[in-house]
């Protein structure tokens, strides 16, 4: 059986949980001396939890200094309560988001797989400027759902990670066919 991604065929080296650590550990000093605003310090700790290379963290933090050693204990506490509080806010948007989205029903299995786009031909037809034409497609394959995309412009997402190829999806996953979005329910 296959992953629910597929890879391309060069290695990515893949980011370890230290780094990942440090970048948020930086993220929250920054937020707590005031180099973030509130916004840009929960955005830019989304975009840490979902980076895939060194590079996309170290774009994060570029702008930000590590913090002096000769600060007291109750710094690094202060971090550590903002570091708690953030990742809270952050749970509680996501969850909220996810209970917003539209439920897109899966398709009765057949041969046949489901176009999604903007073209009236399609089987799932989306008119939102942000989805190709012919954008994916939905299909039950070995028993399993597999959307696929179709070299859409905007990209088709599953759980907030972009599809290159295809990905099982499951009753529940969030799809993103460019800026629109779904939560898919089994019925």
């Amino acid at each position: 059986m296959t992953s629910s991604f597929e890879f391309p065929a060069y290695p990515v080296p893949r980011l370890s949980d230290a780094e990942r650590d440090r970048a948020l550990g930086q993220l929250r000093e920054g937020a707590a001396s005031g180099k973030l605003s509130h916004d840009t310090f929960l955005r830019r700790m989304e975009l840490a939890l979902v980076a895939r290379r060194s590079e996309d963290l170290a774009v994060l933090t570029a702008d930000l200094q590590a913090r002096p050693v000769s600060e007291g204990p109750w710094t690094g506490r202060l971090f550590g309560w903002v570091g708690r509080v953030s990742a809270v806010s952050v749970g509680i948007r996501r969850a909220w988001t996810a209970e917003k989205l539209p439920k897109l029903l899966l398709p009765h299995p057949s041969a046949m797989p489901l176009r999604i786009g903007r073209d009236p031909g399609n089987g799932l037809r989306l008119s939102h400027e942000t989805v190709s034409r012919v954008h994916a497609e939905l299909r039950m394959q070995g028993g399993v759902w597999v959307l696929k995309d179709l070299g859409s412009t905007n990209g088709t997402t599953v759980n907030g990670q972009r599809v290159t190829g295809s990905a099982v999806v499951r009753d529940g996953d969030q799809v993103s066919f460019g800026h629109m979005s779904f939560r898919l329910s089994a019925g």
